[in-house]
């Protein structure tokens, strides 16, 4: 993927460890989001790098009181649990390391900006930022055109972007397949966390209470 050649892509200078410093690289990672869209969705899919090796792997978990999944690398362990805080005003979802869901281990928490929005716009919150005056990242864009932009904070500063992917093969076989660049030192399993919290919300969207993320319930 093209990088834009504003000042804005500049890559930051030190590495952003969130989840790992394991998935801090000094170099662009190019990852594919494949999913496929012909059957009931519960919230898996599979991350791949660009040669088509499984980096990651989302497993959705339903049948629990609120809607949590796991982050597993591409042996099965468990990276990160990923859980919906329930009663949220703006669709909060927690991060927590490993299988964990304590709250001693928690890494991230991301929610909308707004309860009422017709972009994807979600604020993101370290563990350690308790005020949350402040967001340490922000996810602007349209996750209905798979084309979301993730920034430093509140600055112009990009550190991944995705982007939807059309193949003959997607469309002849029905999967849902998108690409997501992040940019060197920058902790790419968050992002992809970020991706699973994306589609979590779209998923309480798709009875049609409003904004960018309704469409895509529609046909999981």
């Amino acid at each position: 993927m093209a990088y834009p050649s504003s000042s804005s892509s500049q890559p930051l200078a030190n590495p952003v460890s969130i989840i790992s410093s394991h998935f801090c690289a000094p170099y662009p990672i190019d990852l594919a989001i494949i999913r496929n869209v012909l059957t009931i969705s519960d919230g898996s899919f599979v991350v791949t790098d660009i040669n088509g090796n499984i980096v990651f792997k989302v497993k959705g978990a339903f049948l629990s009181v609120h809607d949590r999944r796991l982050l597993l690398d591409g042996a099965g362990n468990p990276i990160v649990t990923l859980k919906q805080k329930l009663m949220s005003a703006h669709d909060r979802w927690q991060v927590f390391k490993g299988d964990s869901t304590d709250s001693s281990d928690l890494l991230f928490s991301a929610k909308r900006s707004s309860m009422f929005q017709l972009k994807t716009k979600l604020d993101v919150f370290l563990a350690n930022n308790t005020k949350e005056e402040v967001c340490d990242f922000k996810v602007k864009g349209s996750w209905l055109e798979r084309s979301c932009v993730v920034y430093a904070g509140e600055s112009s500063t990009i550190v991944a972007q995705m982007h939807k992917k059309h193949t003959v093969e997607s469309i002849l076989i029905g999967k849902d397949k998108f690409m997501v660049a992040v940019y060197p030192n920058i902790d790419y399993a968050s992002v992809v966390a970020l991706i699973v919290i994306l589609d979590g919300i779209n998923k309480e969207d798709s009875s049609g209470s409003g904004g960018d993320f309704d469409f895509l319930g529609g046909i999981n």
